[in-house]
């Protein structure tokens, strides 16, 4: 025995498709702006260089370099 689909049932299934969809449009724009300002942040704390900077021996002028012996 098959029931029919009723006009309220079209009705709160339009309001609840509405409301579904609002919702996951307002919460995915909160939680990208929350992972921004996240991601911001972390990235702020970083040193800017992937590399340590290593200090190179100073070699006086008049002294020749090891290459030039």
């Amino acid at each position: 025995m098959g029931t029919s689909l009723t006009t309220e049932f079209w009705e709160r299934f339009s309001v609840l498709l509405v409301v579904a969809l609002a919702m996951t449009a307002i919460l995915a724009a909160v939680f990208t702006a929350l992972f921004d300002a996240l991601t911001a942040r972390l990235r702020g704390r970083r040193p800017h260089r992937t590399t340590p900077l290593i200090p190179h021996p100073r070699v006086p002028a008049d002294r020749p370099t090891p290459a030039h012996r």
